[in-house]
């Protein structure tokens, strides 16, 4: 665990070894979470690009091919949105 201080203009300053573990150079954004239990995740900004118009088809059927279930088209978009490589299961 790491253990920053507030300054008194209410600043943390991360230590090298988050920023070395966040994958930050100088300039970059970092995402704060507020999680309901009082805790904050930090992560890097991710901005996403593209529109609405660019998801349609990218579930498509090949001929001769089952379609997914609710249940799967929820794992390949929760694969997806962790960077993961989709995958047909």
């Amino acid at each position: 665990m790491v253990t920053l201080t507030l300054t008194a203009k209410n600043q943390l300053t991360l230590r090298k070894e988050v920023v070395r573990h966040l994958g930050l150079k100088a300039g970059d954004k970092v995402e704060a979470q507020l999680r309901p239990d009082g805790r904050v995740e930090l992560a890097p900004h991710r901005p996403r690009t593209g529109s609405i118009a660019d998801a349609f088809g990218i579930l498509a059927v090949k001929p001769g091919t089952p379609p997914l279930s609710i249940e799967q088209m929820n794992e390949v978009i929760a694969e997806g949105w962790a960077g993961k490589a989709p995958r047909r299961p």
